[in-house]
């Protein structure tokens, strides 16, 4: 590089030659007046920082501080609303688990005093002898995530087991199992018996109850009336469908109160005691079928003590 000189005081131009070693120097030269000189800056003001009574400085390092403060509020704020919102869904996942708990403690023939969902159980213990420390505030952040996994996880188990248990008491409940009428006893059993028309023995296929004409007849478990007419033997007969296969029969009624097609319940009053058909005196002949096939009706039923 060449640097042409030009002044009045000089008969001629004079000529500058820099070569790359010179520009090298320069830059070099440069650079360590600018380290120099920050370094000075630097050491002034950490020396005589005390002695500085600038206000607009002052207000600068307050704002900045100010500014970091409102962020780590805002955080806080924001972190712990959000385990608020948590804290309060847990809560709400403990009720449903306290109700979920108590019905499977019912279902399943516990006490209700050996499960007191409604209270706190009780802890204790010495002391310990080895090391503590205080939780943090990410260590008791996690904490509340672990146990909110945790509640999702026995939530969905004990509602599993929540359907599966009423769903075999519900079954239960559509089984044949409740009195057809107010009787202590059985006027005729189920099995072989000798028939008080022909005196030849037979297999009977239910059980009679001996009621006064009137008396009412209700169903033994809820259902759907799949039969209510006259039949040749049975005369006045209903049949109610249970589901899972099974069917009860109900005959010799003296009057017909449901019709085909239509939903009883369990206990509901269908018919009333009479002698109609192949019947010898009023009474109650009743049947438990599964898949089409005679069952003993002393099984499913519960005999009043």
């Amino acid at each position: 590089m060449n640097i042409i000189l030009i002044s009045n005081n000089l008969a001629k131009a004079r000529t500058l030659t820099l070569t790359t070693t010179h520009l090298v120097l320069l830059a070099a030269a440069f650079f360590l007046s600018s380290i120099v000189l920050a370094m000075g800056l630097n050491y002034l003001s950490l020396r005589y920082a005390d002695k500085i009574d600038s206000p607009t400085l002052r207000s600068l390092v307050l704002s900045i501080q100010q500014e970091e403060h409102q962020k780590t509020q805002s955080y806080l704020r924001d972190s712990l609303n959000a385990m608020a919102v948590r804290m309060g869904q847990m809560q709400a996942q403990l009720l449903r688990l306290d109700s979920v708990g108590a019905r499977l403690a019912e279902l399943s023939g516990m006490k209700p005093q050996e499960f007191r969902f409604n209270q706190s159980p009780g802890q204790g213990g010495a002391l310990s002898t080895l090391p503590s420390h205080d939780m943090s505030f990410v260590e008791f952040s996690n904490r509340i995530q672990e146990l909110s996994h945790l509640l999702d996880d026995r939530t969905d188990k004990l509602g599993a087991l929540d359907s599966l248990l009423m769903q075999d008491r519900l079954k239960k409940k559509m089984l044949p199992s409740i009195m057809p009428i107010e009787a202590k006893w059985y006027s005729s059993g189920f099995g072989v018996r000798i028939d008080p028309f022909t005196g030849r023995s037979v297999f009977h296929e239910g059980v009679d109850f001996s009621a006064v004409t009137g008396t009412p007849i209700v169903a033994a478990a809820g259902g759907v009336v799949v039969y209510s007419d006259y039949h040749p033997e049975y005369g006045n007969m209903i049949d109610v469908d249970h589901g899972n296969d099974f069917v009860s029969r109900y005959a010799h009624a003296s009057k017909r109160l449901v019709k085909t097609g239509q939903v009883v319940l369990r206990g509901q009053k269908i018919a009333e005691v009479g002698s109609t058909g192949r019947s010898t005196g009023p009474h109650l002949h009743f049947e438990v079928r599964h898949r089409g096939l005679p069952q003993n009706p002393s099984r499913f039923l519960k005999m009043p003590g």
